[in-house]
């Protein structure tokens, strides 16, 4: 049964001797706390156990219950804010576009096959509703039309200064300035960044997820970051965030109470 939320993460034996009791919001959570605290190694942890992946020291464990309790899993996006350059492979080396240098280039070309196949499933819904004899059925196909048109829209607001536009009648995303095409990778990191958030959103399609992003504000404008949170939730209602951050302005538009100190959360037996 998969879970609409993670209700708690708790880790034993972190760094040998500290542990863990985060008991998280269904909507957002925002994990803070000093350099070095432990905000990644929380989020890292949590999510080697959801792969099933060994954990770093024999001497630590974690437990993550869902919400409901009788869930044993749930679907989660990973993003990773820091841009660093891809080390060659032969499978780089094969794809057509040469433009993909940067671990976010490879995240959103990964999400560009998300979002074809996102568009695809859109369309499969539309005709089955059109096609029944439900009078409500042509009102619904057109209101699974309309995150997409909200992203296209968002994209375009927030792009605005810099006048790019999404190029509407492509299946891919485009965006078009002064009469350039310009592919995601030509953009800048923070423009970059921002698409990938807000695209990851999207093609959620609208179910429960776990969003984990890592000082996801990198790169981002302050009025980018102050807008992030609730861009996500417009774009996907249903998505559980769960992010660290060293930015205030993340949090500022209504964002205090979902903020978590990794030291409130933490307990040493050495310094107890």
């Amino acid at each position: 049964m998969k879970a609409t939320a993670i209700k708690r993460i708790e880790i034993h034996g972190l760094w040998g001797r500290r542990s863990i009791s985060w008991t998280l919001n269904p909507d957002v959570n925002i994990l803070s706390g000093i350099n070095g605290i432990g905000k990644s190694t929380i989020l890292n942890l949590a999510l080697r156990a959801m792969r099933g992946e060994p954990l770093p020291s024999a001497g630590c464990s974690i437990n993550i219950t869902f919400e409901p309790k009788e869930a044993t899993s749930i679907d989660y996006d990973l993003i990773r804010s820091f841009d660093r350059p891809l080390m060659r492979s032969d499978m780089l080396d094969k794809l057509s576009d040469h433009t993909v240098l940067t671990e976010v280039d490879w995240q959103l070309y990964e999400l560009q096959r998300r979002y074809l196949n996102y568009q695809v499933n859109i369309g499969n819904r539309m005709i089955q509703l059109l096609q029944s004899s439900d009078p409500k059925a042509s009102a619904e196909a057109t209101s699974l039309t309309w995150p997409k048109k909200r992203f296209q829209d968002i994209m375009e607001e927030l792009f605005f200064d810099t006048k790019k536009k999404i190029d509407r009648q492509s299946n891919e995303i485009i965006f078009e300035q002064a009469g350039d095409r310009l592919r995601p990778y030509q953009l800048s990191s923070g423009e970059k960044q921002i698409l990938m958030i807000l695209l990851t959103a999207l093609v959620q399609d609208g179910q429960p997820v776990a969003l984990f992003m890592d000082e996801p504000e990198v790169s981002l404008h302050i009025e980018w970051q102050q807008k992030l949170i609730g861009l996500i939730r417009e774009l996907n209602p249903q998505a559980q965030i769960i992010l660290t951050t060293h930015s205030p302005a993340v949090i500022m538009n209504g964002w205090m109470d979902a903020v978590t100190e990794v030291s409130d959360i933490s307990v040493d037996p050495l310094l107890d």
